[in-house]
């Protein structure tokens, strides 16, 4: 008996375990139940069409497995060091969030302004790239503003990290961290993300950030046109977007400390 008939075999009876019987199993998917006899005792492996469609009455893909597999081991030998297994982390549950953005967030840089920028994430060689544009116009200060941000998403611990880099002379690294979907809504990811101010004296900050989903096909030339700096009564700003941004935070009360006794003081 091979070993790959006898592996084989032994998940098809445990698969063959979550049906009412054999018998009418074979008869839905029509397979002779001789023949699917000779597959459950190690006699031989099925054709790559009976596969398919025994994989198929279970709800399962082989082929999709096999493109995973070739994912992951894209992943280890593209990426090398100790972050060689934290990116993308899970590339099946970052799916879901794979398209485009429109990424608000408020900056030191901008004090009284609320800063819409786009982002797309996207799978490619088994990891999750993202690209970040920032394209701001503040004619006030006749400040013309053009970022963008390169770097790779991870899935952890129910948590997606992206890592960024910017392109040019003096690159920096820019790091978001956002929460997923919630059950019963599939537009916005709320997160923090952590910069540097480049106008306010290098500070470096944090703050809240929420991402948009638009889809996996959107008009690029609308989606940057609407990147920019808005005010806080804009009617372009999302509600939950503003809601967010503009909730009061918690506030933490200093603990009380009990007075020192007076070292000067005579015993």
């Amino acid at each position: 008996m091979s070993k790959p008939c006898a592996n084989f075999s032994n998940n098809l009876k445990l698969a063959c375990s979550t049906h009412r019987s054999v018998s009418d199993l074979c008869r839905t998917i029509g397979i002779n139940r001789q023949q699917f006899n000779r597959y459950l005792n190690a006699g031989t492996l099925p054709s790559a069409h009976n596969l398919l469609t025994i994989a198929a009455a279970f709800g399962l893909d082989p082929a999709g497995v096999f493109r995973s597999k070739l994912g992951e081991r894209r992943r280890h030998t593209g990426l090398q060091g100790p972050l060689a297994d934290a990116f993308p982390g899970d590339l099946h549950a970052l799916e879901p969030y794979l398209g485009f953005y429109q990424a608000w967030h408020t900056s030191l840089s901008w004090p009284d302004k609320i800063v819409c920028a786009c982002a797309h994430m996207r799978e490619h060689g088994g990891q999750v790239l993202v690209t970040t544009l920032e394209r701001i116009e503040d004619a006030e200060h006749d400040i013309v503003q053009r970022s963008r941000y390169f770097g790779l998403a991870a899935f952890r611990h129910q948590r997606i990290f992206l890592t960024e880099l910017t392109r040019g002379k003096a690159p920096t690294f820019g790091q978001t961290i956002l929460m997923p979907f919630e059950t019963y809504q599939r537009r916005y990811l709320r997160g923090v993300t952590m910069g540097v101010s480049w106008r306010n004296n290098n500070l470096p900050y944090a703050t809240r950030t929420v991402w948009h989903y638009l889809g996996k096909h959107v008009d690029k030339r609308s989606l940057i046109l609407r990147c920019g700096i808005y005010a806080p009564n804009s009617a372009a700003l999302p509600t939950a977007v503003l809601s967010f941004l503009t909730e009061a935070q918690p506030v933490t009360a200093a603990p009380v400390q009990a007075p020192r006794p007076d070292r000067r003081a005579p015993p």
